[in-house]
């Protein structure tokens, strides 16, 4: 009688377990232990991401960090009549979270590039967390960091770099982002955000499409032969890839 019942309990803690991490579609989120994803989920309120929704203004100070869950957000510097993407946000990161380890306001803007789902909670709630576990306050820093050098090792790119291997490392990065194949986006778009010629960005992809790495439909994207167009992108994606992937237990260097 004792050994079913004890059998029960762990049906039932594996059920609660799996279900909680269930909940948790976001990286950061799925990565802390259970008790301390407890602690946070109280605090998290559901947001939908529509697109061209503004999540971050520049020089503005945030009320709530976002943990995307699905879709993708441009970091952007914007200045008059332009615009800078410096990185793109998915399931595996989070908008606001470099507010947590320094207090002057972001001169980036965060903007919804796809729609999607994600979870917000306030910044002094996720403080307070940090404060009482390390664990939260280690992930949310290794995120942190990996974005960093994301966002310098973009800045790198645009000056060192050709526009056949920058256009691959964002589709890369924005696949990874999205955890898909299928972007809609547009050239109008790759060209405003890399600071490229239209002309030069539709002359590209369709000689990437001639290769048969990618497909083009009316405002989407769909990559075809990932591992080749990895091949075109610059070591730059590589670099990238790897400060998120160190963001991970069991890749920690």
């Amino acid at each position: 009688m004792r050994e079913q019942s004890n059998r029960a309990m762990l049906s039932w803690t594996g059920t609660v377990r799996q279900n909680m991490r269930g909940f948790a579609k976001n990286e950061i989120l799925a990565r802390i232990s259970l008790q301390d994803l407890a602690a946070i989920g109280e605090l998290l309120e559901p947001v939908i991401l529509r697109e061209r929704m503004i999540l971050q203004e520049p020089k503005t100070h945030l009320e709530h960090v976002y943990f995307i869950e699905s879709g993708l957000v441009s970091l952007r510097v914007v200045a008059i009549g332009s615009i800078l993407e410096t990185a793109v946000i998915g399931h595996r990161g989070a908008v606001g979270a470099s507010l947590l380890f320094g207090g002057h306001p972001s001169a980036h803007q965060a903007v919804v590039l796809f729609p999607g789902s994600a979870h917000r909670i306030r910044i002094e709630d996720l403080r307070r967390l940090m404060n009482e576990s390390r664990e939260i306050q280690r992930h949310l820093l290794q995120y942190v960091q990996a974005l960093t050098l994301h966002c310098a090792q973009i800045g790198l790119c645009g000056v060192r770099h050709d526009r056949e291997k920058r256009i691959a490392c964002w589709l890369c990065l924005a696949s990874d982002a999205i955890d898909g194949s299928v972007l809609p986006v547009t050239h109008d778009y790759l060209s405003s955000v890399l600071g490229l010629r239209r002309a030069g960005v539709t002359e590209t992809l369709i000689r990437f499409e001639e290769q048969g790495l990618i497909r083009k439909m009316r405002g989407v994207l769909q990559i075809d032969q990932r591992k080749p167009l990895e091949q075109k992108a610059c070591c730059c994606y590589r670099r990238i890839a790897s400060a998120y992937d160190c963001s991970d237990p069991d890749g920690l260097v």
